[in-house]
């Protein structure tokens, strides 16, 4: 897979969990994210696959998320990082809890799913 399909591809999919339709939809949280799902989020804390179902179905008010600078690298075959910047848009238009994200997606039978995603608190310039 070249550089820039690749790049698309795992932005694609990690933005699909963006969106406020995935974030309620069990089945395709569940398609996008490997049974054995790890997060270390932007607060520091620990997240499994179980638990990260559970935050995402449970939420109240959706969050609009603004991403760039995404770029994904082949580790192995089959094993790709993702980075990128990301921040939450308010009600004002402003951007707030910018954070620098990295997953690690792998090829599991027929597609990509996000085996482990970490977020670290950035600095506000965008």
């Amino acid at each position: 897979m070249s550089a820039d399909t690749l790049v698309r591809t795992l932005s694609q999919l990690e933005g699909e969990l963006h969106l406020p339709g995935v974030r309620k939809s069990a089945s395709r949280i569940n398609a996008l994210l490997h049974a054995d799902f790890e997060e270390v989020g932007r607060s520091g804390r620990h997240w499994n696959r179980a638990a990260m179902v559970d935050m995402l179905l449970s939420e109240s008010v959706p969050v609009e998320v603004v991403a760039d600078n995404y770029v994904a690298t082949e580790l192995q075959a089959g094993v790709a990082l993702l980075t990128y910047r990301a921040a939450h848009r308010q009600a004002n238009g402003t951007l707030a809890r910018h954070t620098l994200r990295s997953s690690i997606w792998i090829w599991v039978g027929d597609g990509w799913q996000m085996r482990y995603h970490q977020g670290t608190a950035a600095a506000q310039t965008w």
